[in-house]
């Protein structure tokens, strides 16, 4: 079995909050060895990683790679290709697809699409009710014996509380966990950016925070009443937060994630009626932004996550009462957070990696997110020097909807490898 040997890297050991300067063998798809750089390891083919990062891969648990139904969009190759070019090395993908994810037939169909396709690991994600329609839920304990990673029905929440009861009796009596897009239609119905200040001034209807919050809320109640394993996508609101600490502190699984758009931006980040700044949730108050940051701080937030959510410019172009929510996230992700989160001294390296990697694959029982001898070889490479402008013409995915073009950032990946595998390398046309 053939070898790689990846020399003179500066190795990040998260768990141990340490880097340092070692040569790693990678074997069967594991790391084999790892020794003090220079040192007498040989592989069949080597990577020199002098001044280069080498981290765990990151682990993104919440994409949408549109496949099937919206290959305009995004395909299986396309989303996991630029995956890759962000660094990530395991990627869970939503269900909001046409048709839906949620039966045994659609779930086999995707899982041969992406052994043929896939670049990286996917995870797929089912629907918990048929249609996502929040009336009937799917086959949990067959979806889950064909291979289902977890239950959503993110873009939508559920709002029917007897049913999303019955969705955690049944999840935790299987031992999966549910991921809840939050939002009570009733609050947010009509609305296209956060209700406040930006609302107002450009006359735009608004999505209240408590949108968001009140759902959390009923959901933490009921998590607690069952058991199950309880997850919050993209928490945006200082009151979801507040719910949350104060569920943990009470001993509930729960565990939540936010994306790199609500830590860098906020409703002020919106100067006009630019649809590159529409998403769901909606950009939020400086103060939301900072209750935020104070959580993935504090670990109430545990991790974060992309929401990469890739729509076509025409899409984009019809206007922010008009167009899709969604903006892409997957090749920008750790560049715009190490410049403006470990760069200005907000989180340490370690930190933030450790929220990229080592936080989302424990708390989801994933064997990845780690360097030691005998663990999974998913590994990135990054030049934490490499400067450039975000450019989205040089993205990978087909999607272009990203209200960070024009950004300046440090610190981007170079080299993914997938067990062991270079499954994509920077190439001089990309640099």
């Amino acid at each position: 079995m053939s070898s790689l040997l990846i020399r003179n890297g500066s190795v990040l050991h998260v768990e141990e909050r340490e880097m340092r300067r070692e040569d790693l063998l990678l074997r069967d798809g594991k790391i084999a060895s790892i020794s003090p750089a220079p040192s007498h390891l040989s592989g069949d083919e080597v990577i020199e990683a002098e001044g280069l990062l080498v981290s765990p891969g990151f682990i993104d648990l919440h994409v949408h790679l549109r496949e099937p139904g919206f290959e305009q969009k995004e395909e299986i190759a396309t989303g996991t290709l630029a995956a890759a070019r962000g660094g990530f090395t395991t990627v869970a993908a939503m269900p909001n697809t046409r048709p839906i994810l949620d039966s045994v037939e659609e779930l086999e169909w995707l899982q041969k699409k992406i052994a043929r396709e896939g670049v990286v690991r996917v995870l797929p994600i089912a629907a918990i009710t048929k249609g996502e329609l929040g009336r009937e839920l799917t086959e949990m304990e067959r979806l889950k014996e064909a291979g289902a990673f977890a239950f959503s029905d993110d873009g939508v929440g559920v709002q029917d509380a007897r049913l999303m009861r019955e969705a955690f009796l049944r999840a935790a009596s299987l031992r999966m966990p549910i991921l809840a897009h939050c939002e009570e239609n009733a609050l947010a119905k009509g609305g296209v950016v956060h209700e406040g200040e930006v609302s107002r001034r450009l006359g735009l209807p608004g999505i209240p925070g408590e949108a968001e919050a009140v759902q959390v809320a009923r959901d933490l109640v009921l998590a607690e009443a069952t058991g199950v394993h309880y997850h919050v996508c993209h928490v945006s609101s200082r009151y979801s937060v507040l719910q949350i600490r104060a569920a943990k502190e009470r001993g509930v699984s729960v565990t939540a994630e936010v994306t790199p758009h609500h830590l860098l931006l906020d409703e002020t980040s919106i100067s006009d009626a630019d649809a590159r700044f529409k998403m769901n949730p909606p950009l939020r108050s400086v103060e939301d932004r900072r209750a935020l940051i104070e959580a993935l701080r504090d670990g109430t937030i545990d991790f974060i996550a992309t929401d990469h959510a890739p729509h076509t410019e025409e899409e984009k172009g019809r206007g922010m009462i008009l167009s899709p929510f969604g903006i892409v996230g997957l090749e920008t992700a750790f560049p715009l957070l190490y410049t403006h989160l470990v760069e200005k001294g907000i989180f340490t390296l370690y930190e933030l990696v450790e929220r990229m990697t080592l936080k989302p694959a424990r708390f989801f029982h994933l064997p990845y997110g780690e360097i030691r001898e005998g663990a999974t070889a998913d590994l990135t490479l990054i030049d934490l020097a490499k400067e450039r402008e975000i450019d989205p013409k040089r993205f990978a995915s087909k999607g272009k909807n990203t209200p960070f073009a024009g950004w300046r950032v440090k610190g981007w990946p170079v080299i993914t490898l997938v067990e062991g595998r270079i499954v994509w390398k920077e190439t001089e046309s990309e640099r």
